[in-house]
């Protein structure tokens, strides 16, 4: 078992570099339908769409708050060690994370209802995964500095926070057009789990003080968890010799998508509103929802106080005792007082809650607007789908994190060049970087649209300097209202 859970954590460690969450470039850029998955109350001027298979959405992000790459591998004549010293050990804190994420939308479409034309339904399939650590700090000074010059400091074990899963989403969305101000989305998930791995409510710490037995004393008070879901199980087929992986892997990990693992419900929320001529805003509420983990699980424990003086040795009757084994004496002592222990027991994992909210102004209407009356979709002209040339505003992001909320702000412009191209262009600050310049483009030729967004466009120059990339495009056929 401590080999396992060796190979577990090197697994979960490893894996940090693919958590998608922040889509500020895709939000209430309604020219794409991909645009329904972060609002489900967008404006949707489309009769119908269908995405692409395995090519409507792909998207990858990665981010790395408080260092670089750079920061430790650029060669700037720093030693090596004074730079994981000052950069790392003593630079970061608890609140920097590490992590990000992969998507990929596997089907999506959308119709408008024949009987109610102000209904718009949207359906599909996707999958996702993320991983995320939150920096150790304290254990890292531990483990850089040791323990001899730190006399009566308690490194806090309540550091240890990472979190990953790898899902699939099964989805069905309603969007209407109450009136000609306001539009309304619900959006329905069934979720099934591939694995999940997550440590978060973690509490305690180590100190070393003076002895009265022996010259030094070690105190630790341990309440660590570990659950694991699906995770065994794929180390197992990795790990074990009489299995074909290559075969065996890719049918355990279908099987798990479609079903086979853990399953949960959720439910999007969303609108937009026309508080004033040309003046909207919009919000949206995300993944409400859970997922209950009950089997393929795996979950480690560390609970327990213990403080041991070393090995305390009496003279000269030990020297000449061989059958003592005072090492294995110390080392059951405090597997008694501190147990690591295994179960499989279930339990329930909510999502990440994300909120999303703007305002953006309209300026540049292409032809004459519709009446500010309640007319449905088929009484509205083409100009009644994209009602501007120019857009400006603002757009705050949250999310809910183990840590605490975090938030990012955006600033953004859209301009359309007739029915052709679209383009968006955003300025982010959050805590991966406060310079995120972003661009998003939206190409329709005939009833092809072809889209693609890419992030944090300064950090392209250097790569290894920068804190965080995000990138997503897609294809879709669409039929607007107007065809």
């Amino acid at each position: 078992m401590r080999i396992n859970l060796a190979i577990l954590v090197t697994v979960l460690l490893s894996s940090v570099g693919l958590r998608a969450q922040h889509k500020q470039l895709l939000y209430d850029f309604y020219e794409i339908p991909q645009s329904l998955m972060q609002n489900p109350g967008v404006k949707t001027p489309y009769k119908w769409h269908a995405g692409l298979p395995l090519l409507s959405g792909i998207g990858l992000q990665a981010g790395a708050s408080g260092i670089s790459v750079n920061d430790l591998f650029a060669n700037d004549g720093i030693d090596f060690t004074t730079k994981v010293r000052e950069r790392a050990i003593n630079g970061l804190s608890p609140r920097d994370e590490f992590g990000g994420s992969g998507q990929i939308e596997v089907f999506s479409g959308g119709f408008r209802g024949k009987n109610r034309p102000n209904d718009y339904y949207s359906f599909g399939m996707y999958g996702e995964g993320y991983a995320s650590v939150f920096w150790p700090r304290d254990l890292a000074i531990l483990g850089f500095e040791g323990n001899a010059n730190n006399l009566n400091r308690r490194f806090d074990l309540g550091d240890i926070t990472l979190q990953g899963e790898a899902v699939n989403v099964f989805h069905f969305g309603v969007n209407r057009k109450v009136n000609n101000k306001l539009n309304l989305g619900l959006r329905a998930k069934l979720y099934s789990s591939v694995f999940e791995f997550k440590s978060t409510r973690n509490s305690g710490y180590f100190v070393t003080t003076q002895g009265q037995n022996n010259i030094l004393a070690n105190t630790i008070v341990a309440d660590i968890e570990l659950k694991t879901s699906g995770v065994q199980e794929a180390l197992d087929i990795l790990t074990d010799d009489n299995i074909a992986a290559s075969e065996e892997l890719p049918r355990w990990l279908l099987g798990r998508s479609f079903f086979g693992g853990n399953l949960g419900l959720g439910a999007d929320f969303g609108f937009t509103y026309e508080f004033k001529q040309n003046f909207f805003v919009t919000g949206s509420l995300l993944d409400v929802g859970f997922i209950y983990h009950s089997n393929g699980l795996e979950n480690y424990t560390l609970n327990g106080a213990a403080t041991n003086e070393g090995i305390e040795i009496f003279l000269p009757e030990d020297l000449f005792n061989g059958s003592n084994d005072l090492w294995q004496e110390l080392v059951d002592d405090l597997e008694r007082l501190v147990p690591f222990e295994t179960n499989q027991k279930s339990y329930l994992s909510l999502r990440p809650i994300k909120l999303n909210a703007s305002v953006r102004y309209n300026w540049g209407e292409r032809g004459q607007k519709t009446e500010d009356c309640y007319c449905g979709y088929s009484t509205v002209n083409t100009t009644d789908g994209f009602d501007y040339v120019n857009a400006v505003g603002g757009h705050l992001f949250m999310i809910q994190r183990p840590k605490g909320p975090q938030a990012a702000i955006t600033a953004f412009y859209q301009r359309r060049l007739g029915s052709v191209l679209a383009l968006k262009t955003t300025y982010t600050a959050s805590k991966y970087s406060l310079t995120n310049l972003g661009l998003g483009l939206s190409l329709q030729a005939g009833p092809v649209n072809f889209y693609v967004l890419a992030d944090n466009l300064l950090g392209y120059r250097n790569i290894a300097a920068s804190h965080y990339a995000s990138f997503q495009f897609g294809f879709n056929i669409i039929s607007w209202n107007d065809n």
